[in-house]
């Protein structure tokens, strides 16, 4: 290996943050050689690996990350996790043990903006740390580097040249704080960056892990319930019944309906999946009401996705079913497009509660994948069944040297 060669992995979870590392892969290079050392050619490859992130603690995601770093051979690596992680109620943002060169960053700590500028900027810091070291004058010697450089490149916003997790805006509103902890019991590693308490960090980690769930992904799995919605919703379109409820309903009696058909169509495929953690799969509280109202969250915006297309979908049926002449003879007032428009309206509601109560999903693997608790589950059984193999294997290498 050139001694003026680096390979960094990114080491990343399947779905959403393999998609980032592809990504990243591709826009690092120029921009380590540009913040860190430009003396040095820096390599990038990124691995995808369901199981590393099955430990809920940073210690265990650390220790798998440096066991595939020296698997690979590479000078540093990097874990990006969709898991949440927490200590002592504070988030956990990033850590990095400069000695073995490693380092995690937990995704939803982010939240759901700007995700791709934060991480970016989050592994040249991760690498800055590592390179440099953590002490005082490392982060100066490096600091004097990027103070040199931020001006020169618009893709990355540097606020303050020894953070670059930050910039004012997001800085101000949940400010990521830098610590390097003394204590013995955490000496797997040598940097931390957290985000203090604060009532805004639930609402910032929901949003990231909403984000990670990636939502829209699931709608596939609801074809079938809308094949039924709209079979349902479109056989009661020639009957003068929605006709009439379109001239006598309020735009707040419609907005209640659509509001009680989407949360009843949520709450129903949350129960009827199995998809609310109880206590007895998630030990922890706050774990457990955050992997809840995240599932929740996921399953609305999918189910108003959902509701869209439903509603464009009978937007279009009412026009092709029914003539304005049979709309005039059966409203007491002139009818008019706004009266399609409301109809549409409320089929799409009434045919959402009555077409898609009582269905399952399609594909429930691709819903249930998009479940934290789901995730973490099937994480925690496959390293199960790993170490179970591992250890089977070691009793036949001893029975076989015996």
């Amino acid at each position: 290996m050139s001694e003026t060669t680096r390979y960094i992995g990114l080491i990343t979870a399947p779905g959403y943050p393999n998609e980032i590392g592809a990504r990243l892969r591709e826009e690092l290079p120029s921009l380590l050689e540009y913040y860190v050392k430009e003396e040095i050619d820096w390599k990038i490859d990124y691995i995808e690996d369901p199981l590393i992130g099955g430990g809920a603690e940073s210690k265990e995601i650390l220790e798998a990350t440096k066991k595939k770093k020296e698997e690979k051979e590479w000078d540093y690596a990097i874990c990006l996790t969709d898991i949440p992680l927490f200590i002592e109620k504070r988030m956990i943002v990033a850590e990095a043990n400069e000695d073995e060169n490693i380092a995690l960053i937990s995704m939803p700590s982010f939240g759901s903006t700007l995700m791709i500028r934060r991480l970016r900027e989050s592994i040249m810091q991760l690498v800055n740390e590592m390179y440099y070291g953590s002490s005082d004058e490392a982060r100066e010697r490096s600091a004097e580097r990027i103070e040199s450089k931020r001006s020169k490149h618009k893709d990355v916003d540097v606020d303050d040249s020894k953070n670059l997790m930050t910039n004012k805006f997001f800085g101000w509103l949940s400010p990521i704080k830098r610590e390097a902890p003394d204590d013995r019991e955490e000496d797997y590693m040598d940097v931390r960056f957290i985000v203090g308490r604060g009532g805004s960090i639930s609402i910032r980690l929901m949003g990231g892990m909403v984000r990670a769930n990636r939502p829209w992904n699931m709608f596939p799995a609801f074809l079938k319930i809308l094949t039924i919605a709209f079979a349902t919703g479109s056989y009661a379109l020639v009957f003068p019944t929605l006709w009439l409820l379109s001239e006598h309903y309020t735009i707040l009696r419609m907005c209640l309906l659509t509001i009680f058909s989407v949360i009843a169509m949520t709450l129903w495929i949350i129960l009827i999946h199995r998809l609310w953690e109880r206590k007895r799969d998630q030990s922890n509280d706050y774990t457990r009401k955050l992997y809840n109202a995240t599932t929740f969250l996921t399953l609305l915006i999918t189910v108003c996705i959902y509701y869209v297309m439903l509603f464009c979908l009978f937007l279009v049926g009412v026009f092709v079913f029914i003539p304005m002449g049979m709309l005039e003879e059966q409203l007491t007032s002139d009818p008019g497009l706004i009266n399609y428009f409301y109809i549409a309206w409320i089929a799409a509601s009434v045919s959402t509660v009555i077409g898609a109560l009582g269905t399952a999903l399609e594909d429930e693997d691709v819903v249930l994948n998009a479940t934290y608790g789901y995730r973490q589950r099937q994480r925690h059984e496959q390293l199960k069944k790993k170490k179970e193999n591992e250890e089977d294997e070691d009793k036949e290498k001893e029975s076989l040297s015996k």
